[in-house]
């Protein structure tokens, strides 16, 4: 069934972007597809034509906030007025803290952190005017919890949750029915640890256990038809975010005696495409949504089903209890 509904998704050509794509692309969305990889972004392009639905491709830079704008507008000329806004686009350096040059860590700054400030500006100031509308960024449960090797990920993934939880203080302030919210994600079989820079002696890899794109994909689409502040996925990202809130003591002696390990294929060497990654300019290709983890990697999360049913499985819960209790109460008498 087509919905007809207008989307715009960064990052749209690879990974989780990619994912996206496919997944809104299902039901006949009209999709702004922004990105910097032009060879993906026409694969992606298909993909949606192929399935029935109609697509824009705006290649460009999501950290120059006039390309942000423009794409904006052209995506409201060519496919109507924007409903769902989606955030995804990132890049970073794997490698210690003190390892990486300003410049590098600027970089995946503007990307990561900047790009979502932009992409939200340019949908906030269409959507704020009609009323309605919905903003999903996609986080991660770094953006609770930095690991090594990953600062400025984890510092970006933390920054675009401040940012957010400003934005929604100021639309309860103005009363809006424009809608935010922010999904977090545990380790994915992304293209990302092949196309982005590391400086590590051994190829990079998310830390286990490792999810599919599509789960991603499908807890956005989700998120961003239903009113939740905040959408938890995977087993994983619930431990490491109540765990970090919990006994952050705990989490950093833990992850300070694993991470760096465990986010290092053993015995491997990175791709050259790792030296110099995607920070500055795009790779060729289209390496679409999965990473080289597919025999590792997760298809579905029994953990997000059950939050996408919690009230169905509340009021079976409940009646199961009732049930129990009215047994009880029948053997008593």
């Amino acid at each position: 069934m087509s919905t007809g509904e207008v989307v715009v998704i960064t990052g749209a050509g690879k990974g989780i972007g990619r994912a996206i794509v496919r997944r809104f692309a299902r039901e006949g969305a009209a999709i702004g597809l922004l990105g910097r990889g032009r060879d993906a972004l026409d694969a992606a392009r298909r993909e949606v034509e192929e399935a029935g639905g109609r697509a824009l491709v705006l290649p460009g830079d999501v950290a120059d906030p006039e390309f942000v704008e423009a794409a904006a507008g052209a995506v409201e000329d060519a496919l109507g007025p924007i409903e769902i806004w989606i955030n995804d686009a990132m890049t970073t350096v794997f490698a210690y803290f003190s390892d990486i040059t300003p410049e590098e860590y600027e970089r995946a700054t503007k990307v990561t952190y900047l790009g979502a400030a932009w992409g939200t500006r340019a949908a906030l100031s269409r959507m704020l005017e009609r009323d309605r509308g919905t903003i999903v960024q996609v986080g991660s449960a770094m953006a609770y919890r930095g690991i090594p090797l990953q600062s400025p990920y984890c510092g970006a993934k933390h920054a675009i949750k401040g940012m957010q939880e400003s934005l929604r203080t100021e639309l309860r302030h103005k009363g809006s029915n424009v809608h935010v919210t922010m999904v977090q994600l545990p380790g994915l079989n992304t293209p990302q640890f092949d196309h982005c820079r590391s400086k590590m002696p051994m190829h990079p890899m998310p830390v286990p256990p490792i999810y599919q794109p599509e789960v991603a994909a499908d807890a956005i689409h989700w998120a961003a038809h239903h009113r939740r502040r905040e959408v938890y996925v995977g087993v994983p990202a619930v431990y490491t975010i109540l765990g970090s809130k919990l006994a952050p003591w705990l989490a950093e002696r833990y992850l300070a005696r694993t991470a760096v390990k465990s986010q290092q294929m053993q015995g491997t060497q990175p791709s050259p495409l790792n030296r110099d990654g995607n920070l500055f300019e795009p790779d060729p290709g289209d390496p679409a949504a999965h990473g080289r983890f597919d025999g590792q990697a997760h298809g579905r999360s029994l953990q997000l089903f059950a939050t996408k049913h919690r009230g169905v499985l509340a009021a079976a819960g409940a009646a199961a209890a009732a049930l129990g209790l009215g047994g009880a109460l029948s053997h008593s008498r």
